[in-house]
């Protein structure tokens, strides 16, 4: 039931773009926020709901589902539905594919892969997601994704030439393409398993761009987090802690009070 009460303020909100001001809304009362990501390809539903509850008690602001390869809209539709029976935070889809989407979510990610060699994850997925995102009615959050590092399992299945850690200032010039362009997030991804982006990186992205910067992948402790939130990242995001973690409530709960702490820093420094 306090969960329920928590997260109230979601259910009050109406009309079009209620999750974009919702996001927008906590990184100016809070300065950074944390989002939860879950696998449909590795969680079933009851433990996406224990996951999600898990996750909402840590103090996380939404729950992402969406994976590389390996889900299904049905897949989808069951772990979202798990999910928002528990608890009131918004459900946004994180698809790896026009595959992967469901009418159930609060909204999605509607990503594209800047630095795919590919373009097909450019623009081409996207138009064929296009109208099923409006037939279901889904609110689109428009996102310039950018992998850098190893990249991971998602640089493989996008055909992305991953950017190097050591050329910050070509992830920054990738970034402020994306804001000319007309994106409303950039996420920085370092990729599933693999080292997380540098600070310095996410640094220099902060001074080039004006919009929210969402950063993921490697992200496993309280320390990494901070480091990144401290550099100018507006929300970081973690999914495999919740999948390796014996104790996901604490183990993400340091996480977010390390997002904080970070936000806090960055604005008396």
């Amino acid at each position: 039931m306090r969960a329920r009460r928590r997260g109230r303020r979601l259910s009050r909100m109406r009309g079009e773009g209620r999750v974009r001001r919702y996001i927008l809304d906590r990184i100016r009362e809070r300065g950074a926020l944390h989002m939860t990501l879950i696998d449909p390809d590795k969680t079933g539903p009851e433990e996406a709901a224990e996951i999600g509850r898990a996750a909402y008690r840590s103090g996380t602001s939404a729950i992402m589902v969406g994976g590389s390869i390996g889900v299904s809209e049905s897949m989808t539709d069951e772990i979202v539905l798990a999910i928002k029976r528990e608890i009131d935070i918004p459900v946004i889809l994180f698809p790896g594919s026009p595959t992967a989407l469901s009418r159930h979510a609060d909204a999605l990610w509607f990503i594209s892969v800047l630095n795919s060699q590919n373009p097909y994850f450019i623009t081409g997925a996207q138009m064929q997601g296009a109208f099923i995102v409006k037939r279901y009615g889904l609110e689109a959050l428009s996102l310039g994704y950018i992998i850098v590092g190893v990249g991971g399992a998602v640089s493989i299945v996008s055909y992305t030439r991953p950017l190097p850690f050591n050329k910050p200032e070509i992830v920054a010039a990738y970034a402020l393409a994306a804001e000319y362009i007309g994106f409303d997030f950039i996420y920085l991804e370092g990729g599933s398993g693999g080292k997380p982006v540098p600070a310095e990186a996410v640094a220099l992205v902060r001074k080039a761009v004006s919009i929210p910067i969402l950063v993921g992948g490697g992200i496993r402790d309280p320390e990494t987090a901070y480091r990144l939130v401290r550099a100018g990242a507006d929300i970081v995001v973690t999914g495999t802690i919740v999948e390796e973690s014996s104790n996901v409530e604490d183990a993400l709960r340091g996480i977010v009070e390390a997002v904080e702490k970070g936000a806090r820093d960055r604005v008396k420094g």
